[in-house]
C-alpha cells in the first residue's frame, strides 16, 4: 500500500486530533493514530476511549486501501521537522514496516495492526439532532468554558452545558463561585434536551471550530454526543447527572447599576490585585456617585493599593468584595467597550453584563462575593 500526501496538510490535521491522546493510556494502541486509506482519502482517528476525534483529508495519489496504527509522537515529531512537500508513504502489509520518502531522505519505523484500535462508538436509535453554525458553537464554548469547575465530587460542574429548547440554546458553565450564561435565540431545536460536554472535548472543539465556517450537525443520545464538521467528527461521552438550576441563583431586582469602561476597569483591577492578600485575594470595590474605588491590602506584608476610576452611577454608596482572579477572569471575558455591574447588597452575587449584547444573544456573568471584615 502506497500513497502521497502533503506534509503540511497531514501535520495540521494530525496535530488537531492529537490533543485527544492522553500521556498515559491503558491500551498501548491508544498512543497511536489510526490511519485508514480508502480511495483518494485518508481518515485519521485519535481516541482516549471516552472521546474520539476523526479527521479526513484528500490524498495527492493513492495505490491500495488499508488501515494501520502509527505512534502519534513518532509521526508528529518527524513531520514537524519537514518543510511543505509531498510525502510518499509506503506500508508493507505483512511486516507493517512504514517508509516515508521525502525530498532529501526517508524515515522508517514499524506500525501496529489497525484492527487493535477501538471501534468508533455508535449512537442509539433514539437520537436527538441539532444544527448549529460553527461560529455560534465556538462563541458559546469560548465564552463559558473558563467558568467550569475541576471538582471530582461534582462531575456535572466539570464542563459546558448546552441547554437546548424550542426557543433557543443556552450555554452555561459554573464552578459555584462564578457562572456564565449565554443565551442564543437564533438556534432552535424540535425537542428540548440538556447536554453536559466534559471539559476536555469542549477544549478540543474550541481549538478546531475556528477553522470551520459552515453548519455543525449535532446528534446525541442519553450517553454520547456526535459533532460533525466539514473536516472533523468528534464523539464523546456526556457527563451523567442533572446540572443545578442555574437560573435560580441569578439575583433579581438589583437596585445598584454601574456602567464602566471595561479596559480601564480591567487594568485598574490587575494593578490593585497585585497587592491583595495571597491567601484571600480580596479586592474591595466601593461605589459612590460617578466613581469607583478599588482597594486591596496584605496586612502581613504591610502592602496595600487603592485606585479610583470614573463610572456612571447615581445612588447610595455600596462596598462589595470579590476574589481577585475570578474578578479578572470575568471582566477579561466580556468583550464590549462598556460593561454593566448590577448589585443588590454585599452578600449577594454581582452580575456582570455587556452594555450592548450581540444580535440574538443575552450574556450574563455572575460572581459570588467575599465577606468583608472591616
Amino acid at each position: 500500500m502506497k500513497f502521497i500526501v502533503s506534509s503540511s496538510a497531514l501535520q495540521s490535521h494530525l496535530q488537531a486530533i492529537s490533543r485527544v491522546i492522553n500521556s498515559k493510556n491503558t491500551l498501548p494502541v491508544l498512543e497511536c493514530f489510526h490511519l485508514r486509506i480508502e480511495g483518494q482519502k485518508l481518515t485519521a482517528t485519535a481516541s482516549d476511549t471516552e472521546t474520539t476525534l476523526v479527521t479526513s483529508l484528500d490524498l495527492i495519489e493513492s495505490d491500495g486501501d488499508g488501515a494501520f496504527a502509527i505512534s502519534s509522537k513518532t509521526l508528529l515529531d518527524a513531520l514537524r521537522e519537514l518543510s511543505e512537500q509531498p510525502l510518499s508513504i509506503e506500508i508493507n502489509e505483512n511486516s507493517l514496516e512504514v517508509t516515508i520518502l521525502y525530498q532529501n531522505g526517508k524515515y522508517k519505523f514499524i506500525a501496529q495492526n489497525g484492527d487493535e484500535f477501538p471501534k468508533l462508538k455508535e449512537l442509539k436509535d433514539n437520537t436527538g439532532t441539532l444544527e448549529i453554525p460553527a461560529a455560534t458553537l465556538s462563541r458559546g464554548i469560548n465564552t463559558t468554558l473558563f467558568a467550569s469547575a475541576d471538582d471530582e465530587l461534582r462531575p456535572v460542574m466539570n464542563g459546558v452545558v448546552l441547554d437546548i429548547t424550542t426557543e433557543g440554546i443556552t450555554f452555561v458553565a459554573s464552578d459555584a463561585h462564578k457562572l456564565v450564561r449565554l443565551k442564543n435565540s437564533a438556534v432552535k431545536a424540535d425537542q428540548p434536551a440538556t447536554l453536559i460536554i466534559p471539559k476536555k472535548p469542549a477544549n478540543l472543539l474550541r481549538s478546531i471550530l475556528p477553522k470551520e465556517t459552515g453548519i455543525v450537525a449535532v446528534s446525541f443520545d442519553d450517553n454520547n454526543v456526535l459533532f460533525k464538521l466539514s473536516n472533523y467528527q468528534m464523539i464523546c461521552r456526556l457527563v451523567e447527572g442533572r446540572f443545578p438550576n442555574y437560573n435560580a441563583v441569578v439575583p433579581q431586582n438589583n437596585p445598584y447599576k454601574v456602567i464602566v469602561d471595561r479596559v480601564s476597569f480591567l487594568n485598574t483591577l490587575k494593578r490593585v490585585a497585585i497587592f491583595a492578600n495571597q491567601s484571600t485575594s480580596l479586592v474591595k470595590v466601593s461605589i459612590s456617585t460617578n466613581q469607583m474605588e478599588l482597594t486591596s491590602q496584605d496586612i502581613d506584608f504591610s502592602t496595600s493599593a487603592e485606585e479610583t476610576i470614573a463610572c456612571q452611577y447615581e445612588g447610595d454608596a455600596i462596598t462589595i468584595g470579590f476574589k481577585a482572579q475570578f474578578f479578572i477572569d470575568i471582566v477579561s471575558s466580556l468583550e464590549t467597550q462598556d460593561i454593566v455591574l448590577e448589585l443588590a447588597d454585599p452578600s449577594r452575587a454581582g452580575l456582570f453584563l455587556p452594555f450592548i449584547n450581540e444580535p440574538d444573544e443575552d450574556l450574563l456573568m455572575l460572581l459570588m462575593p467575599m465577606l468583608i471584615n472591616d
